[in-house]
């Protein structure tokens, strides 16, 4: 559980982050959690994006990948959300 020091933190980081993820028509698949895993692995932090005719809303999406992928949404603003999950063996964010 991150604390509200930590989740600024974390948002601060992710503003200058790219989107690497969209999520369309398709909805959320097991190839997209996989790949949200391995993202999430290498970074610890990732920005995805809801497009229009997805039929998530972006709070629910980030809520689904969030508990299938074990990670924390740090945030949820428009079409966009970020996700962090800590690296035990190589963290990359440092608090």
């Amino acid at each position: 559980m991150l604390t509200s020091k930590q989740r600024s933190t974390l948002r601060g980081i992710a503003s200058a982050y790219e989107t690497i993820f969209q999520i369309g028509k398709g909805g959320i698949q097991d190839t997209l959690i996989a790949q949200v895993n391995d993202a999430l692995r290498a970074r610890e932090l990732i920005k995805l994006r809801v497009l229009d005719n997805c039929p998530y809303t972006a709070r629910e999406a980030a809520d689904e990948i969030a508990e299938k992928t074990e990670s924390e949404v740090v945030q949820v603003i428009g079409s966009r959300f970020v996700l962090f999950k800590r690296n035990p063996k190589d963290p990359v964010v440092k608090f």
